[in-house]
C-alpha cells in the first residue's frame, strides 16, 4: 500500500500498519511527540490500522487535534483521579474543549481543596506512564460491563447506540472508561495541566434531570504554555462583566426580583442611555428610519397570525390559559408583528418604498436558568429593533444598507475586530418548523449570501439556526469565557407579509406583497454593554463613561473653584463630578484612577488664580497645566468624534 504523507513524499508498506508504526518508521523521535494520526481528512488514533492507499498526517501537541488528544486523555487521567480518592462518585462524560476539557461526576461539590488533592493523584498516575490500550465489546456485553462497574451513566449512553454495535473502551493501567478516542499511547505524554474549576450542570444538558458536578482542566505541551494560559485566565477574571460590572456599580441582580432581570444602576443606565441615544439619532437622521412605540403585550390572536404561538410559545411569557380565560395576553419576544399593523395604518404605493421602521424595543423570552448569565443572556432586555418594509427589487440595496450599518456601529463601539459572521440557514431534515418551500429558502440564503460576498466578509454556514420565516446574517462574537452569542442580525422574509395581508400598489395599480428585513443595527443594549466591560476591562471610550470628568481640589480652600470647573464642564454636555472629600489629593488621585476615570482635573492656588487645570489622564499620565476653556475643546471633541484614545504603557506615562 501506499502512504503518502503531508510533505508529499510517500512510503510503500506491503502489510498492515499502525499509524503509530508508521510514525515510528518514519522517526522516532515524530513517533514520541505523535498524539494521534490524520487518514485522508479524518482524525484518527494512533492504534488505527491503515490497510490501503492513503493521505497520511501524524498530528502532534502543535497542531490542534493533536492537543485535543492530549486534553482528552487528560480527562480520562482525572475521572481515575476522582475514582481513586472518591470511589462513590459516578462517571458520566469528559471531552475535550476548545479551551482543555472537563469531565462529569455524579458526587457533591469539589472544593478548590479537592481540586488541589486530585491534581497530586493526576501527577501520579502520569508518572506511572500506564499505556492506554483501546478494546471493543458487543453492545450488551459493554452494558453489562458498565452495570457490574455501577456506573448508570455509561450504561445509558452504551444503550443509545443500536443494538448490533460494538463499543469501544480504554483502559489505562486497570482504569477503564467508555471511549471512542482518540487517545495518547500512555498517560505520560501529558506535559502540562491544570485543573481551573469546578461547577453545577445537568446531565445532558437538561434541567429535568440529575445535577453533576463537572471539574474543567486545561493542558498543554509545555509548561510554558500553560503558565501564559493561566495568566490569560487572570486577565479573564479581570474583565469578566458579570464580576466587574458589579464592582464597577453598572449592574446587580436581586434574587426576589428573579433570574435573567437584572437592575441597571445609574452609572449603568448613563451608559445605555447614551448608546442608545446615539443609536436613535444614527438611524433617524442618517439611515432614514421613522420610529415607532408599541405595546409590551398582546392577545395571543397576534402570535397566531404571526406564526409564533405555533413556533415560539414556549420561550414566551404567557398571561392568562386558553382553557378559562376569554382572552389570553403574552408579553412580547419581538416588536415585527406591532410594526406590521403601523403599516398597514394606511395604504403604501410602490413609491413610499422603503419604509424602515426603529424601535427601542423591550423584549421578554423565557430562558432557561441554566443559560442565564450577567447581561448577556436575560429574560428582559432592550434591542434596536428595525423592520423595513420593500419591494423585492429593493432588498439587496436595503440588506447592503443593513450590514453595513451594523459594522459602521461595530467599528465606532471598537469591535468590529471580534466579530464573525455566520449565515444561519433552514434544517431541510426539518422543513416542518418553517414556513415556504425549499425553492424559497434556498432563493432567500442565497441572497444573504451575495450580500456577505460583496463585502468580502468571510463568514461560515450554519443548518437549523434560521428563524422560522427566514435565514439571517448573524453577527457574533464570544465572551471572555468563549462563548459565542448572536450581537446582532439582519433577516429577510419573503413570506410572512402573506400572514399580515400587508401590500403595496405598484405602478399598475396591483396589489402586491412587500418584503421584510428584520434587523437590529446595535442589537441587546444589555448584552452589548456586558461585551464593552469585558472588551474594555471597563476602561471605555470616554463618551461612553458615566463618569468622564472628576475635580479634585487639593484642599477645602478650592472647592469653590472645583465647583465652578464642574459648571463649565457639565454646561459643554460633559459628565462631571467633584470630589470633596477631606482626603489628601494623592488618595483622591488612586481612587480616581481605581474608578477608571478618563480624566482627573487638580486643581489649587496656580489653577485658580490663572483658570488652569491640571490634568492627569488614563490614557497619558500627568499631561500638565491647560487653560479650562481649551481641556473642554479637547474633551469635548474627543467625545464628539467618539474617539477611542489608546493607553500609553505605564513607563510613559511616568515620564
Amino acid at each position: 500500500m501506499k502512504i503518502t504523507l503531508k510533505d508529499g513524499s510517500c512510503k510503500e508498506y506491503s502489510q498492515a500498519m499502525r499509524v503509530y508504526d508508521i510514525a515510528m518508521d518514519i522517526s522516532e523521535g515524530l513517533a514520541r511527540a505523535a498524539c494521534a494520526g490524520e487518514v485522508n481528512g479524518k482524525v484518527v488514533d494512533l492504534r488505527t490500522v491503515v490497510d490501503q492507499d492513503c493521505e497520511l498526517n501524524i498530528l502532534t501537541a502543535s497542531d490542534p487535534e493533536g492537543l485535543r488528544t492530549v486534553r482528552h486523555t487528560c480527562s480520562h487521567v482525572l475521572a481515575e483521579a476522582v475514582k481513586r480518592l472518591f470511589p462513590e462518585a459516578k462517571l458520566a462524560i469528559g471531552p475535550s474543549i476548545d479551551e482543555g476539557f472537563y469531565y462529569d461526576f455524579d458526587h457533591a461539590s469539589f472544593s478548590r481543596e479537592d481540586l488541589d488533592n486530585l491534581e497530586k493523584e493526576m501527577k501520579k498516575i502520569i508518572k506511572e506512564g500506564n499505556k492506554l490500550e483501546r478494546f471493543t465489546l458487543p453492545r450488551e456485553e459493554a452494558i453489562k460491563f458498565m452495570e457490574e462497574k455501577g456506573e448508570p451513566y455509561k450504561v445509558e449512553l452504551i444503550r443509545d447506540f443500536p443494538e448490533d454495535s460494538e463499543i469501544s473502551f480504554y483502559d489505562q493501567g486497570g482504569f477503564v472508561d467508555l471511549c471512542a478516542g482518540p487517545h495518547l499511547m500512555n498517560t505520560k505524554g501529558i506535559k502540562a495541566f491544570k485543573l481551573i474549576s469546578s461547577s453545577m450542570a445537568y446531565w445532558r444538558g437538561d434541567s429535568n434531570r440529575a445535577q453533576l458536578q463537572r471539574i474543567y482542566g486545561t493542558a498543554f505541551n509545555k509548561k510554558e504554555e500553560l503558565a501564559a494560559y493561566l495568566e490569560h485566565l487572570e486577565d479573564i477574571k479581570k474583565r469578566d462583566h458579570n464580576k466587574l460590572g458589579r464592582e464597577m456599580e453598572l449592574f446587580a441582580t436581586v434574587d426576589v426580583i428573579g433570574q435573567g432581570l437584572p437592575l441597571l444602576l445609574p452609572k449603568g443606565v448613563k451608559m445605555v442611555m447614551k448608546l442608545q441615544r446615539w443609536i436613535e439619532d444614527l438611524e433617524d437622521r442618517e439611515w432614514g428610519y421613522v420610529r415607532t412605540k408599541t405595546p409590551l403585550m398582546a392577545k395571543s390572536d397576534l402570535y397566531k397570525i404571526s406564526g409564533h404561538w405555533d413556533h415560539y410559545k414556549e420561550g414566551m411569557f404567557v398571561l392568562g390559559d386558553e382553557e378559562k380565560d376569554k382572552e389570553v395576553f403574552a408579553l412580547r419576544p419581538m416588536t415585527c408583528p406591532f410594526q406590521y399593523y403601523c403599516y398597514k395604518n394606511t395604504q403604501h404605493s410602490y413609491r413610499e418604498l422603503p419604509i424602515r421602521y426603529g424601535e427601542t424595543s423591550t423584549l421578554f423570552r423565557n430562558e432557561d436558568s441554566g443559560e442565564m448569565h450577567g447581561l448577556t443572556r436575560v429574560r428582559q432586555f432592550t434591542i434596536s429593533e428595525g423592520h423595513l418594509v420593500i419591494r423585492p427589487d429593493q432588498a439587496e440595496e436595503e440588506l447592503q444598507n443593513c450590514l453595513r450599518l451594523a459594522n459602521y456601529v461595530l467599528s465606532t463601539l471598537g469591535l468590529q475586530e471580534d466579530v464573525t459572521y455566520r449565515l444561519s440557514k433552514w434544517d431541510p431534515n426539518n422543513s416542518d418548523k418553517y414556513l415556504g418551500d425549499e425553492a424559497y429558502w434556498e432563493k432567500t440564503q442565497d441572497a444573504l449570501r451575495q450580500i456577505l460576498k460583496k463585502d468580502n466578509l468571510p463568514f461560515t454556514e450554519a443548518d437549523g439556526e434560521a428563524a422560522f420565516y427566514g435565514p439571517k446574517i448573524d453577527i457574533q462574537a464570544k465572551n471572555v469565557y468563549g462563548k459565542e452569542d448572536t450581537m446582532i442580525t439582519i433577516q429577510l422574509d419573503c413570506a410572512i407579509a402573506e400572514n399580515f395581508d400587508m401590500y403595496y400598489i405598484d405602478q399598475n395599480g396591483d396589489k402586491i406583497r412587500p418584503y421584510i428585513i428584520h434587523r437590529t443595527s446595535l442589537g441587546c443594549y444589555e448584552r452589548t454593554l456586558a461585551w464593552l466591560i469585558e472588551k474594555y476591562a471597563g476602561k471605555f471610550p470616554t463618551w461612553l463613561c458615566p463618569e468622564q470628568v472628576r475635580v479634585l481640589p487639593i484642599s477645602d480652600k478650592y472647592t469653590e473653584y472645583a465647583e465652578k470647573v464642574r459648571k463649565e464642564l457639565a454646561a459643554n454636555g460633559i459628565d462631571v463630578t467633584v470630589d470633596n472629600r477631606s482626603e489628601k489629593i494623592g488618595y483622591k488621585i488612586r481612587d480616581a484612577r481605581m474608578n477608571k476615570l478618563p480624566y482627573m482635573l487638580v486643581v489649587g492656588a496656580n489653577e485658580e488664580e490663572q483658570g488652569l487645570v491640571s490634568v492627569r489622564s488614563r490614557f497619558a499620565g500627568n499631561e500638565g497645566q491647560k487653560p479650562l476653556a481649551e481641556f473642554i475643546e479637547q474633551i469635548c471633541k474627543e467625545i464628539r468624534t467618539k474617539e477611542i484614545r489608546q493607553e500609553l504603557p505605564e513607563e510613559e506615562k511616568a515620564k
